[in-house]
């Protein structure tokens, strides 16, 4: 997506520079990487010097919805879109590809966003600053508790799906050992060379933690790859076991196995709508329009719709729109 810098809030041109960043390069997971960590003072200081309080920027739409600067999101952010325009008669601005997590966060903060969908592991931990919890329905009840007292931001229903981090093999190595879960993909580990992005091996919720809470014992340490070529390499037998996410779309094409989490090691990264507080208020009818989305999207659909756009390159306002369509979403003003 090609951005006019020129007509361009604060909040995006911050988030176009940050992207320039040797650090950022590459995108931003899920709004959780370490690198993201590396530099936040420099996004806390430009952003808020960039941002002006309680303004809205959205001179020819009366809601502005953003997104993270990654596939799933800007999906996500369109989806947010499209359904407000199918279901009132609000006119919605697209400031989509911001940036991370804290980018878009005080996007809300600062007035210059309306909504947009984020996970709720990523706002327990990275906004509210918890330690990790793995029950889905307390994360969820204690982000949307701390975002209406701290923030005056209401999150909404969950949309359905759990992106959150996968240990990801062959499909015919699962067939062939009889193998679903990671308690029994433990015992052949040794012979077993691993593939993960430089985050997942460093962080706290990532590798080392995984490593003990199974007793994976891997004869080399794991090879650090791009996010991008990891998929490649383990069909091509160059690794055995990757970190993935959950919904990426080459999952299904490439015929993998997502091994379950049956020690629940991973926590819960529901996708939930964030929106100010004070846009309900002044549009009532935007609750009836998310909560129309609410468990709406597998992760199977979520996969599906990745893989259109990034590995059939197809244009995300078709894959939403058609996405709404069978689910009897679309064109129902009110």
């Amino acid at each position: 997506m090609q951005i006019n810098k020129t007509q361009s809030p604060p909040i995006l041109w911050v988030s176009n520079k940050l992207r320039s960043l040797p650090l950022i390069r590459g995108g931003l997971g899920r709004g959780k990487t370490r690198n993201l960590l590396l530099i936040l003072p420099i996004i806390l200081i430009l952003a808020i010097a960039s941002c002006t309080p309680q303004q809205n920027t959205s001179s020819k739409g009366d809601i502005v919805i953003g997104s993270k600067n990654f596939t799933e999101q800007v999906i996500l952010g369109e989806l947010l879109a499209q359904q407000i325009e199918n279901t009132t008669q609000l006119k919605v601005k697209r400031r989509l590809n911001l940036g991370g997590t804290f980018i878009c966060h005080k996007g809300l903060q600062s007035g210059q966003l309306d909504a947009y969908v984020e996970y709720t592991g990523t706002a327990f931990t990275a906004i509210l600053n918890q330690k990790t919890i793995t029950n889905p329905q307390q994360v969820y009840q204690q982000v949307k508790q701390e975002y209406a007292k701290k923030f005056n931001l209401a999150v909404t229903h969950p949309l359905g799906f759990n992106n959150t981090f996968a240990m990801i093999i062959r499909g015919s190595d699962a067939q062939r050992l009889q193998i679903k879960t990671l308690s029994e993909a433990s015992k052949y580990t040794p012979q077993w060379q691993a593939g993960v992005g430089y985050e997942f091996l460093e962080r706290a919720d990532g590798f080392p933690g995984l490593a003990k809470t199974y007793n994976f014992k891997f004869a080399k340490p794991p090879q650090v790859m791009d996010l991008g070529l990891m998929y490649r390499a383990l069909v091509n037998q160059k690794v055995d076991l990757v970190a993935g996410n959950s919904t990426d779309g080459q999952i299904q094409t490439l015929r993998l196995l997502v091994l379950k989490d049956d020690k629940n090691y991973f926590p819960p990264y529901q996708a939930v709508p964030v929106v100010r507080q004070e846009t309900l208020q002044k549009y009532p009818q935007l609750q009836s329009a998310f909560n129309q989305l609410e468990g709406l999207i597998s992760e199977s659909d979520m996969r599906q719709m990745n893989y259109q756009v990034d590995g059939e390159f197809r244009k995300v306002e078709d894959v939403v729109r058609e996405f709404l369509q069978s689910k009897s979403l679309s064109k129902t003003l009110t």
